[in-house]
């Protein structure tokens, strides 16, 4: 894969459930074959909005390689890879490469809290481990811990080291990480309010949940950010944007997998401990739904 190749829009998948739980190998498969018609730029297989942290690493691995199958080479598919076991993540990162991704996503560790020198460690020792394209995935929100700049910095001389996924929010705090490491590596936003302002300060795409609802409305606007055209890009931003804050009334991605069952593109599974949305939330986020016209 080509660095350049991560860009534009990149959905980060959900991963279709029926109601017992257990994951829907055909919707994801249609799923899949809707975002490449939809012009999504890039598929992340496994994040955090695609349950990352209830799946069985069995069922990790089987979603990374259909995805990969059914993509077929025709976007850029990101595994998520990361743990807050250096050991695991190395594992799953290999694993990863031999199913054939064209990049591993890998996740701040969480809960345990390593220090700045830990995270400096921890990335090294996975980078220096796999030799695949790896993007660092800083989400304090999600982590409770946040990749300094200054790690980020030190992180992008490495070979394998390709991106950095900035779900921090913080636009002074992502304009000074694309200062540092923008010469070397992409940064990307995973903050999908945030995301299109990022890029006007010099972030290369986002990797976005808002996608997994208006494929094509993310595409035109991070596809045209991406080719410098901000005012088309801010136009249909703007016709789109209440989502970014309507999709997170309830924990990720409980919200975007009621949207989605709406649109009847997946069923209403969701894997404990998460919960199927609160009924009270539900006009609110049909409302949401229809002024995007997605449905009816």
């Amino acid at each position: 894969m080509n660095i350049s190749d991560l860009k534009g829009s990149i959905v980060a998948l959900v991963t279709p459930m029926h109601a017992d739980g257990s994951v829907d190998w055909d919707a994801l498969k249609a799923l899949i074959e809707w975002h490449i018609s939809e012009g999504t730029h890039g598929i992340v297989a496994v994040g955090t909005t695609g349950e990352s942290a209830t799946l069985t690493t069995r069922e990790h691995l089987q979603v990374i390689d259909v995805c990969i199958k059914q993509v077929a080479g025709r976007v850029p598919v990101l595994a998520g890879t990361g743990s807050n076991s250096t050991m695991e993540a190395i594992e799953m990162t290999r694993e990863a490469k031999i199913l054939g991704a064209d990049a591993a996503l890998i996740v701040v560790p969480y809960y345990n809290k390593p220090t700045q020198k830990g995270l400096l460690a921890h990335y090294t020792a996975i980078a220096d481990a796999v030799s695949i394209p790896q993007v660092l995935y800083n989400v304090p929100g999600r982590t409770s811990l946040s990749l300094s700049n200054e790690v980020a910095e030190q992180l992008s001389h490495h070979d394998n080291i390709v991106a950095i996924k900035d779900a921090t929010g913080d636009l002074a705090l992502g304009a000074d990480l694309i200062k540092r490491v923008g010469s070397r590596v992409q940064v990307l936003s995973g903050d999908d309010p945030t995301a299109l302002e990022l890029m006007k300060l010099g972030a290369r795409g986002n990797i976005s949940v808002t996608a997994n609802v208006v494929p094509r409305a993310m595409s035109q606007v991070f596809g045209l950010a991406h080719d410098g055209k901000f005012d088309e890009a801010q136009q249909i931003h703007d016709q789109i944007k209440h989502l970014h804050q309507d999709l997170f009334c309830e924990p990720n991605p409980i919200v975007v997998k009621y949207a989605l069952n709406r649109m009847n593109k997946i069923g209403s599974g969701i894997r404990l401990p998460m919960t199927w949305i609160e009924p009270e939330h539900e006009p609110a986020i049909d409302a949401a739904l229809k002024q995007a016209q997605v449905i009816n």
